[in-house]
């Protein structure tokens, strides 16, 4: 903690000199500035300029940018149609550093929210971190390191060691990951326990064991996921979506996530 501190001071110092006389020139594919780094931000279809948006920090993948995640019909697609603010910061040589709690990358994150916050109105209740592959990873970094203000943890096809320590976590774990992903395997348990690939988030939420089967639920024809569900928590609760398929973001989830987080009618896209 004492680390971030240091490099939240660092990255609000570039950011007070960054955002001065720049609100509002940064937008979709051209990039706001901050410091020596940049994210991408892209408001929801109709917003009206006043009313506080919540927000969607997504970690792109590996050997991606952000301008990939503000054109994403998967992802940009499911919150401009949710009244959704979406940033997309850019990892630094295209990936992230999550490995370990001494990563640049959460104070980074961290400070792209406080320099949006300058720019738009957004709901700090509502704050839901995502990423894919990599970017899953980093977001699983983020909540593990900075998750108490988070509302929700978005994870698709991505994890920390099951074994991490995380002294800080998000008040909901919504994760997705296919049995057949070969990029970012899906983490099995003991005997072929499938329920794994959410162990360190039931543990340190105090979830009663077994997990809740909601049965097959799926938005598109061509992919079903199974859901088991944690209610029983000390705090929050974690979901886990099981597909048979592999490594990609599937259609509809990231929408289907925010319409049941923010009390919307389910839709598509």
């Amino acid at each position: 903690m004492r680390y971030l501190v240091v490099i939240l001071c660092i990255f609000w110092a570039d950011l007070a000199v960054a955002t001065e006389g720049a609100i509002g020139q940064c937008h979709a594919e051209v990039p706001c500035m901050l410091g020596d780094r940049s994210y991408h931000v892209l408001e929801p279809d109709g917003w009206d300029g006043k009313t506080p948006l919540p927000v969607v920090l997504h970690f792109h993948g590996w050997m991606r940018q952000g301008t990939i995640v503000v054109k994403h019909p998967r992802v940009a697609g499911a919150t401009r149609r949710r009244g959704v603010l979406l940033l997309a910061p850019n990892g630094e040589g295209k990936t992230w550093d999550f490995w370990t709690s001494q990563t640049d990358d959460v104070a980074f994150a961290t400070a792209v929210i406080e320099d949006a916050a300058l720019r738009y109105p957004i709901d700090r209740e509502r704050l839901f971190v995502s990423g894919y592959s990599f970017g899953s990873a980093m977001a699983w970094r983020y909540v593990c390191e900075n998750g108490n203000g988070v509302a929700a943890l978005l994870a698709i096809s991505g994890t920390l060691r099951q074994s991490e320590t995380c002294h800080q976590a998000p008040q909901e774990i919504r994760h997705v990951h296919g049995t057949a992903d070969t990029v970012m395997d899906f983490p099995f348990g003991p005997n072929g326990e499938s329920t794994w690939p959410v162990k360190l988030w039931r543990d340190r939420l105090g979830c009663a064991e077994p997990g809740e089967e909601r049965g097959d639920w799926s938005v598109t024809e061509i992919l079903s996921f199974q859901r088991i569900a944690w209610e029983d928590c000390t705090e929050g609760r974690v979901l886990l979506d099981v597909h048979n398929r592999g490594h990609f973001i599937p259609r509809g989830w990231i929408g289907r996530q925010l319409d049941e987080l923010l009390a919307l009618p389910s839709s598509y896209p």
